[in-house]
């Protein structure tokens, strides 16, 4: 199984400057409500998963959203994982989006998003009732 995450990084506040010496400005732009603000926090999941290999998938996703001390890192950002890199969906698959789900949940209400969810995942979290859990944004 290959792991390969990412955290969004850091915004520029009100009154820093970019690099190149232009100030930054701010605002809601109109129309596409649907767009974050604020870049995700990703997971991706590649391979094939393994019930030995949940744990660490869980500790990577809290490594991403908590600081060293426990803090969480960007509350408002949303929370994605790309499984369109799996190459066998079954229910340890299953269970490790559960309990990265659940994760999520308890750092701040966050849902996870699934993205590039391949036919039969999908067909899986229909079947075991996961697919109002998660969010099956993008499909494979």
């Amino acid at each position: 199984m290959d792991l390969t995450c990412g955290w969004g990084g850091q915004q520029v506040g009100a009154g820093e400057e970019e690099r190149d010496g232009a100030p930054m400005s701010f605002g809601r732009r109109a129309g596409l409500p649907d767009v974050e603000s604020k870049t995700p926090i990703v997971l991706v999941v590649t391979g094939r998963v393994t019930r030995a290999a949940v744990p660490g998938l869980c500790a990577e996703l809290e490594a991403l959203l908590h600081d060293p001390e426990g803090a969480a890192r960007d509350p408002d950002a949303g929370v994605d994982c790309d499984v369109g890199g799996v190459v066998q969906a079954d229910l340890a698959l299953v269970e490790a989006i559960a309990r990265l789900g659940l994760i999520a949940r308890r750092a701040g209400g966050r849902q996870l998003r699934l993205r590039n969810v391949p036919p039969g995942l999908q067909h899986l979290l229909d079947l075991v009732g996961l697919a109002d859990v998660v969010d099956l944004g993008e499909r494979g």
